[in-house]
Order: C-alpha cells, then structure tokens, then sequence
C-alpha cells in the first residue's frame, strides 16, 4: 500500500509512526513536505502543503493509494475536494465542513443551530464594535474575564483569555495589528470564559459512523501554572482519569451525535477526523472549539497506544464502513512533552545544534517526534523551528508515563531550550484557549 503524509510537523511524524508501527501490510510511506526526522520513516516530497494541484499531481504519479492530510490550513483550502475530483481516496474533512474549524464564528453559530451546549458568544466585524460591545456590560463589568478570539486560523495562538476589560481592549489591538494571526481577525468572537478542566475527544468519522479515540488534554500556555501566551501546545496527557464512563456517555449524547447530525443536517456530512475541545464545567460539558484534524500534540500522546492497524482505519473511513470496526487501544496512560527553541511563540530562533538525542531515543516505551529539525553539513542534528521535539512515553500510570518522559528530556540539549516540567501536574483551571 502507497500512503502520503501531508505536512510537516510532530503530528505527522506521528502519523507515520504509527502507520509504520500498526500496518499488517507492505507499505510504502510519502510525506510532503516533511522533516529531517520524518525522512528516517518515510520519503519526504517537497511540496508545500497548499498547493493542491501539485499534491494531486504526485498522487497521481506515484500512484498513491491513500492520503491523510495533517493541518488545518490545506484542508481550509479545500485540498480533499481536489483529490475526490480526481477520485483519489484522501482522509479528511471537505472544504465545507473544515468550516467548523476555519471559522469560529461558524462554529459557534453551527452550535447554537444544534444546540450543543457552549459558551455565550458574540460575533463582530470590526474593533469598534468589539469595543462597544466589551463596554456595554453584556459580558459583565469592567473586572470581568472574558475570552477574544479571531475569528480565522491562527496557528493556535489566536486567542486571549483577558481577565478584565484593559486586557481584553489590549487583545483586541494586537489582533487588529495582524502581529499575532495576519488576516484572522476580520470577525472577531467574543466569549464568556468559562470555569473547570479542559478536555480534548477526537474521533475518527465515516460520515455516518464514528470511533472515539482516548480522552486528552492539552496544555497550551508556554508558562508552567498555565501563565503566558498561547502557544500551538506545550505538551499533551491521555489518561483514564480525564473523563470517566458518564461523563463520556454524556459528551458523547449531549455533543457528539448531534455535532454529526448537524453536519449531515446542512448537507456536508463529517468524513475525516473530529476533534472536539471541551470545558468541563459545574454545569456539564461545554464545548470550546472544533478541529477538523489532529491536535498537535495530542496526536502524539494518543497515536502512541493504538494497537489497531491505522490504514486499515484509514481505508474504513474513506469507504464509510468504519461501523465494521472495532478499535483497540492500549490501556497505558501516556505523556508528551514539547521541547521548544527560545523566543517561541513569538519569534523562535533556529540552527541550534540539538545534543542527547540519541541517548534519549534509547529509553524504552518512549519515542521522540520531530516537529522542526534539520541536519546540518556534518549530520548533526539543528533547531528549524518554534516547537522542535514531543517526547512521548506511556506507562501504566500517568506518574510513570510523565516519569519516563521527563527522564528522556533530560538527555536533550541545545542553546535556547525550554519545556514545561509540569505537564500532566497542573490543577484544574479556566482554559478557553485554541486547540493546537
């Protein structure tokens, strides 16, 4: 079987981790563009992850079997439309539906039209009626928290949790200025903020049928305790503790069937993997945000403990006969902790020589997923980007998952490192922020 990775970051190299550690079959693995790390797994392609024509071009060319597409942006663009033109299986959601995720305005509208249950929300076109909305006291006083958030993709790092109104107008001009998401922020959102524990359920959809993946959370703030801006994700944990059988069956009951109803309702029934970004609230379960793809770094944390052959699960979605499936998973607890350059999020330095891997490799139920490197001249490992490495483990407790991440950190060096040492360990806390 001939499958193409598109993109370029630790999702996909977990993507083709797990491709390569599940399938029962012969395969043969593209990934394009790629990464350094991607390339000892699969043949990286350089082809940039917007051009449609171009990726269905290789497709045809190489006479590739099965496409799963990475990031959002491609899939915004409407690259699944392009391969089904050409009747060219392709995993993922079209351009109608990636709506869910390329617009929060959409999404929160699509919510409101299906009632699923969410924060209270006001979509405005312009700074100056975000400003007068923020002073007319529809969200509260001038001392009250409340959550602004582009309305299009910004990498994760769109929106700003203000806890009162000077930080909440401060938000609001960086997000005019374009510094943060250039473009993103014609329509801007604007949200009550809501109270409890995140938590993140994907799935893997046919359209009509649907397979939950375990429970996740994310940590998205660069600062231990939850404390500076966004960031696309410092680190991820799935653990049995995160959301218990109720809990689910409610989720599942109150959310997800009708999210996909909903979808179906309005004509682009959901075919691709759904990621749902949730509050846990005093009141229930509430829904921050939707992702049409995998989350990064969720996508490590989770991929890590399935046993079942994923082309095989591939192969069931894009011939929607997933119902036919049953899926098996480990039940292992399992970490990933994001190893970041300096001045990421903002601007990340690069070329860094990276020491340690190797050793760190070495550890067992542990595996290092290269998000931006590169090789220099003499082999050596660099620095290519903001989030460089997730180092992932699994354990049968979530202390011995994070135990035997932390410990293959500690191989990993380079000019200008910095990770969170509290993944897994923070208290529960308001997080209304963007999934990665």
């Amino acid at each position: 079987m001939r499958i193409l990775v598109i993109g370029s970051g630790g999702r996909e190299h977990a993507l083709c981790w797990a491709l390569r550690n599940t399938c029962t079959s012969p395969l043969e693995l593209f990934c394009a563009p790629g990464n350094a790390g991607i390339g000892q797994i699969a043949q990286c392609v350089p082809l940039a992850v917007n051009h449609n024509e171009a990726l269905v071009s290789f497709a045809a060319e190489a006479e590739i079997d099965l496409t799963m597409v990475g990031p959002e942006a491609p899939l915004a663009a409407g690259v699944v439309d392009a391969f089904r033109q050409r009747r060219f299986s392709i995993v993922g959601p079209t351009q109608d539906a990636a709506r869910l995720e390329s617009s929060k305005a959409f999404a929160k509208d699509f919510m409101q039209r299906h009632a699923i249950p969410t924060a209270r929300y006001r979509v405005v076109s312009s700074g100056g009626e975000a400003f007068d909305v923020l002073r007319s006291g529809e969200f509260g006083d001038r001392n009250a928290s409340v959550v602004i958030k582009a309305d299009g993709l910004a990498a994760g790092k769109g929106v700003f949790v203000a806890a009162n109104r000077e930080a909440a107008f401060s938000a609001l001009n960086e997000l005019q200025s374009g510094a943060v998401a250039p473009g993103a922020a014609q329509r801007i959102v604007i949200e009550e903020e809501l109270k409890g524990s995140e938590a993140s359920l994907l799935l893997f959809s046919d359209g009509r049928n649907f397979r939950l993946m375990p429970p996740a959370r994310d940590h998205k703030r660069v600062g231990e305790n939850d404390t500076g801006p966004n960031t696309g994700g410092m680190g991820s944990i799935t653990d049995a503790t995160i959301l218990d059988d109720s809990l689910l069956e409610r989720i599942v009951r109150e959310v997800v069937e009708p999210t996909l109803a909903g979808c179906r309702a309005e004509d682009f029934a959901f075919q691709g993997i759904l990621f749902i970004g949730m509050m846990l609230t005093a009141d229930g379960p509430r829904v921050l945000e939707y992702n049409v793809r995998f989350g990064d770094p969720e996508t490590q944390a989770i991929l890590v403990r399935l046993k079942t052959d994923l082309s095989e699960i591939f192969q069931a979605m894009t011939e929607r006969r997933l119902g036919e499936l049953q899926l098996d998973w480990s039940d292992d607890a399992s970490a990933c902790v994001v190893l970041a350059s300096r001045g990421y999020p903002a601007s990340a330095e690069t070329g860094a020589i990276i020491h340690g891997l190797e050793r760190a490799q070495r550890h067992a139920n542990t595996a290092i997923f290269h998000a931006a490197t590169s090789r220099g001249s003499n082999g050596e490992w660099l620095t290519a980007g903001g989030r460089v490495l997730g180092v992932t483990a699994t354990g049968e407790s979530l202390v011995v998952a994070l135990s035997r991440c932390y410990t293959a950190v500690a191989d990993i060096n380079w000019e200008g490192l910095h990770y969170r040492r509290d993944i897994g360990r923070t208290s529960a806390r308001s997080l209304a922020v963007d999934g990665a």
